[in-house]
């Protein structure tokens, strides 16, 4: 988070404020770049609080306790005046479910197989608020400046949209006429009054391909998600044991699901992303279920340092690679899933007699 004076209140003079940081945020290194005013409208605040009402969060309590600062920019910041939205292309190379079922390997999201994105752009935004500090300085205003990323409660997405990035898509994650799905976002609060960016046609139509592609159905509706049947939710957010109704159609996803976003033809549009730091390390692009599954803490944290895989833990992370073997029907695991039914952790126990069970019956 930057923060400077909160003088700004009254409107910066202001187009060629705007375009230059435009232009600084693209020599940074973001790929999208839109401005609106710290307002999200009242549909994104209902949508909000129907999510949570409904129960659909599931256990990310986290989101019930700030409600109305997620459903708002000035919830959390009442000085905001305007918003700068960015977002950074993770797109991949290749085909992202290319991994799905194949034996003894496990898929992790297309997101979490190099670096914490919330590092990188974070680290970028800092850079970015600052230029706008000097340069308003420069035209004799103090600007208020937060950053954020989305581990604080910021309505991100109707944001994105509202700053002409994409559109909320079915799915409900933002799609982008040249990026796809593949977005990363992040937003600079500002007490700055800045032109805001216009619109860029684009919608989802009559499309349903991210509906039907999703293992578990967790969208009751178009632009509904319920967050308790997602596999992202599943093997990230959920502690315990996961539901069993939901084990099979997990197949070998250890880590996130990419299948809603994928599916989107949006994406045809999308290059790989340029930024290194996102781009897939070849050990995680299918790596090994055995050598996964007997990870001790120590060795989980070496081989996901700097990874936003780590942020799980190992306990977490193992159940859901024992999910995964006991979905691959490889007999040649039951060795090693079998040495974890005792695991000190209750949760890696249970999956992993679940998994004997499946793989037994296979064998």
């Amino acid at each position: 988070m930057v923060s400077g004076g909160f003088g700004a209140r009254v409107p910066v003079s202001s187009s060629s404020l705007a375009e230059r940081i435009r232009e600084r945020a693209f020599a940074l290194g973001f790929d999208a770049f839109g401005i609106c005013d710290a307002e999200t409208g009242p549909e994104a605040g209902e949508r909000l609080r129907a999510f949570v009402a409904d129960g659909r969060h599931g256990t990310m309590g986290w989101l019930a306790e700030r409600v109305e600062a997620r459903a708002h920019p000035q919830g959390l910041w009442p000085e905001a005046r305007s918003v700068i939205s960015v977002g950074m292309s993770y797109a991949p190379e290749g085909d992202p479910l290319a991994t799905l079922g194949l034996p003894g390997a496990g898929n992790i999201s297309v997101y979490a197989r190099h670096r914490d994105y919330h590092d990188i752009i974070k680290g970028l935004l800092k850079h970015l608020a600052q230029f706008v500090v000097v340069e308003s300085r420069r035209g004799g205003v103090e600007a208020g400046v937060k950053v954020f990323v989305d581990t604080a409660p910021v309505p991100e997405k109707p944001l994105a949209e509202r700053a002409g990035l994409g559109w909320q898509g079915k799915h409900t994650n933002v799609v982008s006429r040249d990026h796809g799905s593949w977005l990363l976002l992040g937003e600079v609060y500002t007490t700055l009054v800045l032109p805001p960016t216009a619109h860029r046609a684009g919608q989802c139509g009559s499309c349903t391909r991210c509906l039907v592609a999703c293992p578990t159905d967790a969208f009751p509706a178009p632009y509904e998600m319920d967050a308790r049947r997602c596999i992202s939710y599943l093997t990230i957010e959920h502690a315990g044991p996961v539901p069993e109704e939901f084990r099979v159609a997990m197949g070998n996803r250890i880590y996130g699901c990419d299948d809603c976003l994928a599916a989107c033809p949006w994406n045809r549009f999308a290059a790989e992303s340029r930024h290194l730091k996102l781009r897939a390390r070849e050990d995680l692009v299918a790596p090994d279920l055995a050598e996964l599954a007997v990870l001790d803490d120590s060795g989980f944290r070496r081989l996901f340092s700097g990874s936003p895989i780590k942020r799980i833990g190992r306990g977490r992370f193992v159940r859901n690679v024992l999910i995964a073997a006991g979905n691959s029907g490889d007999a040649r695991l039951l060795e090693v899933v079998q040495g974890l039914c005792e695991d000190s952790d209750p949760v890696v126990a249970e999956a992993a007699r679940w998994a004997c069970g499946r793989l037994g019956a296979a064998e």
